[in-house]
């Protein structure tokens, strides 16, 4: 096969024509995200009239998600400003399409979380919000129609306490022990108390237990759970005696938790839109499988799946569960979406979001696993150039972020930008990676600039030994803890390394740290304290320096690219600013690249197009591409 044409960067990056479909509660429309003036904004369209699509919102920034209300006359979303992550709740009235969106929560430097819109109170979202204090966050009731706020329930616990609806029977309560422990307990209306439920471990949950979601009936909470077990299964809670039984479980696989990092991304419950009742559940290995637990949604998800090769994604029905709009994850045809009407067995192929890109000319994403020095499994991916012999090509290491998230089979525009301009790529599910068991999470503590990394290096030698990989021009690249792992590499291990790319990463553990925002410091004893240490505490201090590569750049010798939001409210500013003065100062050249109106994401599409454009000439200047000659490389 003949070398792929050369597809833009433009192309891979550009927002897509349509996305994130879902359909009202009526059946008789769809809503979906499309471009306007280059930026993601709602738009809605009949089912039955396609053709009549018209834009609903006026956004200067990509929405990322939304929400039909059980009223189909409403649309609710959230956006922030800037990438300052400070999300409001707006909301659209579709009967008045001349009128501007509604921001319901207008409170300046406060944000919103864990939007909920409860089966068995019409009309209404819940959510919580820490506008009366920075640090904590009470939870709230909001009618939809009229805009009016309600306090559910005053945060009087601080912020290491979260509340989350409950409902008929009070709000429960989690929070941090100061040994890192969660507890679950719930409001008692009646005797003005808080009964205690549940105790977890701590370090079994870095982010939280997830999910917790109230059952239909008040009664209980359906939650992650691995107790007694190293994989993640779905287990009901009983809010009155605190028993535990198991609802659903996979033989190998953990459940698909990668919205508690991504809330974009489809939750690992699926629930009815009649009832409110659950009635499937994903979990995530090689691939996606979905468990359904509803006689009449395991016939629905039969034929689902025969409309496409990919793994099932976002899910929306009406009332009657008769309609459908899905779509699906792919390695090279990212999100196609369909309809689906049970009653009749007609479906459709709605669009596709990129549906400029060939899939022809698109790199497959292969699983595979590597065996770590010490004999550890990790699951990684692999995706190889097309039309060239996958023999000594130039690498690059991917990083993902957190490090409680994990790389999965799927389209990624990086990638696949990569592997057009001939280079191999990498993705090494990395010790503390989730998703492939806790203890396997739980072999990271202690290891960051450790183990974890010596995971990341042995992913390169496996691809150097099945000759894959040019030892000479391997490249590391990622965001967040990926962009640590990159400034690591590049001052722990600087030989293996031609190229790297760091994008809003930790340069210094401990000052990392001491500037998260107040309501986040107590979780920190469940995962970053477990995980690396105590700034407070001077020999864990000292232990967190020696592992930050600030403390080694007198070891960097490899070409550095450095990009970085100014708004980012979890990796500041400081940390890049940081690294970039102390390498000048050696007189290190180091590319910088800050972006005034990004956070701890790069969205707006002219920022990801001049970052990554960035990217493809800086590794084809230090690797060279796989497409001609390489510059400097071994023969």
């Amino acid at each position: 096969m003949a070398l792929p044409k050369p597809i833009s960067v433009e192309e891979f990056f550009a927002p897509p024509v349509r996305s994130r479909a879902s359909l009202s509660p009526d059946g008789t429309k769809i809503a979906y995200l499309a471009p306007w003036e280059n930026h993601l904004n709602l738009w809605i369209e009949s089912v039955d009239a396609p053709g009549d699509a018209r834009r609903v919102t006026s956004e200067d920034r990509n929405l990322l998600s939304y929400h039909w209300t059980d009223d189909p006359r409403w649309l609710l979303y959230t956006r922030d400003q800037g990438g300052d992550e400070n999300r409001h709740l707006y909301r659209v009235d579709l009967e008045d399409p001349d009128a501007a969106a509604t921001d319901l929560t207008p409170f300046p430097g406060a944000r919103i979380m864990d939007l909920k819109l409860p089966a068995g109170r019409p009309g209404k979202a819940v959510f919580s919000s820490n506008s009366r204090n920075p640090a904590t966050f009470d939870l709230f009731e909001l009618d939809i129609a009229t805009g009016d706020l309600r306090t559910l329930a005053e945060n009087t616990g601080g912020a290491a306490t979260s509340l989350f609806y409950g409902g008929s029977k009070g709000p429960f309560t989690s929070d941090v022990t100061e040994q890192g422990e969660l507890r679950l307990s719930r409001w008692n209306e009646a005797t003005q108390t808080l009964c205690h439920i549940a105790q977890f471990e701590g370090e079994d949950y870095p982010l939280g237990v997830y999910p917790l979601e109230v059952t239909a009936d008040a009664g209980g909470v359906l939650f992650g759970s691995n107790r007694g077990s190293d994989r993640l299964r779905l287990a009901r809670l009983d809010a009155e005696t605190g028993e535990e039984t198991e609802v659903d479980s996979h033989p190998q696989y953990d459940l698909d938790t990668r919205a508690r990092v991504f809330p974009a991304l489809p939750s690992p419950l699926i629930f009815s839109r009649r009832t409110g009742e659950l009635i499937g559940v994903r979990y995530l290995g090689e691939r996606l499988v979905i468990n359904a637990l509803d006689p009449h949604f395991a016939e629905v998800l039969e034929n689902l799946r025969d409309l496409s090769d990919g793994d099932l994604a976002h899910i929306s029905s009406d009332e009657s569960e008769q309609r459908w709009v899905v779509s699906f994850t792919h390695d090279r045809d990212p999100g196609a979406t369909y309809f689906y009407d049970h009653s009749s067995g007609e479906s459709r192929l709605l669009f596709r979001p990129l549906g400029h890109l060939d899939p022809e000319q698109l790199a497959p994403m292969t699983p595979v696993t590597i065996t770590a020095r010490d004999g550890l499994a990790l699951p990684s991916h692999l995706t190889l150039p097309i039309g060239t012999e996958p023999h000594r090509l130039p690498l690059v290491l991917l990083v993902h972020g957190g490090p409680w998230d994990r790389d999965s089979w799927g389209f990624n525009p990086l990638v696949q930008l990569l592997a057009n301009r001939g280079y191999a790529v990498l993705q090494v599910n990395f010790r503390s990676s989730t998703g492939y068991g806790k203890s396997f999470m739980k072999a990271g503590i202690g290891e960051l600039a450790g183990k974890m990394h010596d995971d990341l290096i042995d992913g390169v030698n496996w691809a150097i030994q099945q000759g894959y990989a040019d030892p000479d021009r391997v490249a590391i690249l990622g965001g967040s803890y990926g962009g640590y792992a990159a400034l690591v590499g590049v001052t722990f291990t600087p030989d293996v390394f031609a190229a790297a790319v760091d994008i809003f990463g930790v340069s210094d553990l401990a000052n990392f740290l001491r500037n998260q925002p107040e309501f986040v410091r107590p979780a920190l004893a469940a995962n970053w304290f477990r995980w690396v240490g105590d700034p407070a505490d001077p020999q864990q201090e000292a232990d967190m320096l020696a592992r930050s590569p600030i403390s080694r750049v007198d070891q960097v010798r490899t070409p550095l690219l450095i990009a970085q939001g100014a708004n980012d409210a979890r990796v500041a500013q400081a940390e890049s600013d940081n690294m970039v003065q102390a390498l000048r100062a050696r007189g290190v050249p180091v590319e910088y690249i800050l972006m005034a109106d990004e956070g701890h994401s790069i969205e707006n599409p002219e920022n990801l197009i001049a970052v990554y454009r960035a990217v493809e000439r800086f590794l084809d200047e230090h690797l060279g591409s796989g497409r001609g000659e390489a510059r400097g490389a071994s023969a």
